[in-house]
């Protein structure tokens, strides 16, 4: 079992691992190693979600998730299979605990009667600079 938070764990037979050959430089290694790892995780078909972690994960995830709701996460970071292995999980772990983390609710808040005094004193002041610059006689609003 991998363990995302104190109530959520995943099974390990829930991941599938694929090994591809990683991108970019690397010599005549990169063409004989599959060092990069992909992983795919069913999160829709998952028992051990719950309903709101699923929903959350489907628009954190974004790109990274199929339209049948499998998460895929592409590793080619490090240049040997199992740092890549590791890196891949870890991201699945921290993309699953973003996911069930508690939203934060915004409470809606008004400026105080002060804030707005000093607003429009601020405003008023201004107001007086650019009048006092005007030419004598052309004051219209006075």
């Amino acid at each position: 079992m991998i363990r995302i938070t104190a109530t959520i764990s995943i099974a390990e037979d829930e991941i599938t691992e694929r090994f591809i050959r990683s991108p970019g430089p690397g010599g005549q290694n990169v063409n004989k190693v599959e060092t990069a790892v992909q992983i795919r995780f069913d999160a829709v078909n998952s028992p051990n979600l719950p309903e709101f972690v699923k929903a959350r994960l489907r628009k954190l995830a974004g790109a990274r998730m199929t339209r049948d709701g499998v998460v895929v996460i592409t590793a080619n970071r490090f240049r040997s299979q199992d740092r890549n292995r590791s890196d891949a999980r870890e991201r699945l772990v921290a993309l699953i605990a973003d996911a069930a983390a508690p939203r934060k609710y915004r409470r809606p808040t008004r400026p105080s009667r002060a804030a707005k005094e000093r607003r429009l004193e601020g405003k008023a002041k201004r107001a007086n600079v650019k009048k006092t610059r005007s030419k004598p006689g052309l004051n219209v609003h006075s």
